[in-house]
């Protein structure tokens, strides 16, 4: 499962999202798989994630994402992206 929100500046304090790790991607296509859960908060980009057998899910700059622990997917990255993350 993709969850995706546009979330309030006083939700990303609450998540004390600015202190997570930051991971860039240049323009790509690949298959990706989570272990665990993954919150993210796109600072720059324009991504689509389509899950196995799922309707493709996009997103972008200000959006708060959720990925599910067991989620098969493939990311297709149309603008560079640019993001908060945390796993757990």
């Amino acid at each position: 499962m993709i969850s995706v929100e546009k979330p309030t500046e006083e939700k990303l304090l609450k998540l004390n999202v600015r202190s997570w790790p930051v991971w860039e991607k240049e323009v790509s296509e690949f298959a990706w798989e989570y272990d665990e859960p993954e919150t993210c908060y796109i600072l720059e980009g324009d991504v689509i994630v389509t899950p196995d057998n799922g309707a493709p899910v996009s997103f972008g700059k200000g959006d708060l994402v959720v990925f599910s622990a067991g989620l098969k997917c493939r990311w297709k990255i149309n603008k560079a992206v640019r993001k908060h993350y945390r796993f757990g």
